[in-house]
């Protein structure tokens, strides 16, 4: 008997650890695909509005690299909120 609760003393142990480690992993995999979701709006704006109007396409280029650079920025940000995450948990 007492070994049964020994070994579910160790089971309610390491499940908090596993659900850091998967909260780590979803919160950089979410991060990278929100990027993508993103890049990919911008550079699609970006081409649509160069084609209807192919004056200011150095005006929206310089635009859609700033915004681009603002979105990896974020999404560098909660990677390394992520791997942060993952270091505290202990084994």
């Amino acid at each position: 008997m007492l070994h049964t609760l020994a070994l579910l003393q160790v089971a309610a142990d390491t499940a908090g650890r596993g659900y850091g480690l998967i909260g780590a992993g979803l919160a950089g995999g979410l991060a990278v695909i929100g990027a993508g979701i993103g890049i990919g709006r911008i550079g699609g704006s970006a081409a649509e509005g160069m084609a209807r109007q192919p004056e200011n396409s150095a005006r929206i280029q310089t635009g859609a690299l700033i915004f681009a650079a603002l979105v990896e920025g974020v999404a560098l940000f909660v990677g390394v909120i992520a791997l942060l995450m993952q270091n505290k948990v202990s084994f």
